[in-house]
């Protein structure tokens, strides 16, 4: 329930508190007149989702700067397979993708595409006649499809592209970061008005790579580069990077890479968004 509602709604004290909902009614169901308890929970949850969501879309579109969803770590073993099938559906990109659609169009795919539902059984589940269900998946179909990150399969590849950026950004090397960044690179950057980033999307390999250095080569938050632990972690499924000072964490950074080039990439540093990397908290599935 848990992950159908992350990924309803990136946030995830609304996704938790979607799930304690589902929990309750579930609780005070009568048991003999549930054929399918999966089903119903999941109706549950993507129906609490559905509203957390529309009541959120009016707070995003006043948030101060880009809005990024909220990062957890994750655990997916060695399987490649394993890990490409949880960073198509939850890295930090592919949630960016999702938050343009509408609500519906939303619960559709995640309901469809990554979890294998039936368009008879989201029809049930949304209240919707299957005719509008299957519309509503072909239409969410096509936006992701002409918006999703690609992802290199190679995990040992990504690590090092990964490692290279933050090499060439440590040493304020403009030339070395625009040599793995795309053509096509965007940079977003979340510090919700209390964390420094930058307002609007930056596109283009100049221009990200002229902020990375700037940011990579000055105190942040109060915080001298030398004082800053820089580690390695699974985030969303995919090779992220964790920055902390004192022991807590203080920025995390994903990025979408492809053909040996970084084409997206995701500054997270609202501090009211890092609650779950300071506590460990892990997304399995």
């Amino acid at each position: 329930m848990f992950a159908v509602a992350y990924r309803m709604l990136g946030t995830i004290t609304d996704a938790e508190d979607a799930v304690q909902d589902a929990w309750l009614r579930w609780s005070a169901a009568p048991r003999s007149q549930v054929a399918d308890p999966g089903a119903y929970l999941a109706r549950i949850a993507v129906n609490t989702a559905l509203n957390r969501l529309r009541a959120a879309r009016a707070r995003r579109e006043a948030y101060v700067g880009p809005w990024l969803p909220e990062p957890l770590l994750t655990e997916t073993g060695p399987d490649p397979a394993d890990r490409a099938e949880l960073a198509e559906s939850v890295s930090m990109a592919m949630l960016v993708v999702l938050e343009s659609l509408s609500p519906d169009e939303r619960a559709v795919f995640v309901l469809r595409e990554v979890f294998g539902f039936s368009h008879a059984e989201i029809g049930a589940t949304l209240g919707k006649p299957d005719a509008a269900v299957r519309q509503l998946a072909h239409r969410a179909r096509e936006h992701v499809q002409a918006r999703r990150p690609r992802f290199d399969v190679d995990w040992n590849q990504q690590r090092e592209v990964t490692d290279r950026f933050l090499a060439a950004a440590a040493g304020g090397d403009i030339e070395g970061l625009v040599s793995v960044l795309a053509p096509s690179v965007t940079l977003l950057s979340d510090g919700g008005g209390k964390a420094k980033a930058a307002l609007r999307p930056i596109t283009g390999p100049a221009k990200v790579a002229r902020f990375i250095a700037g940011i990579a080569t000055r105190p942040y938050m109060g915080t001298d580069i030398s004082a800053m632990s820089i580690d390695a972690a699974e985030i969303n499924g995919a090779p992220g990077t964790l920055i902390s000072a004192g022991g807590r964490p203080i920025a995390v950074l994903t990025m979408a890479v492809a053909d040996g080039r970084i084409t997206a990439i995701q500054l997270l540093a609202n501090p009211d968004k890092l609650g779950a990397i300071a506590s460990g908290r892990t997304l399995l599935r």
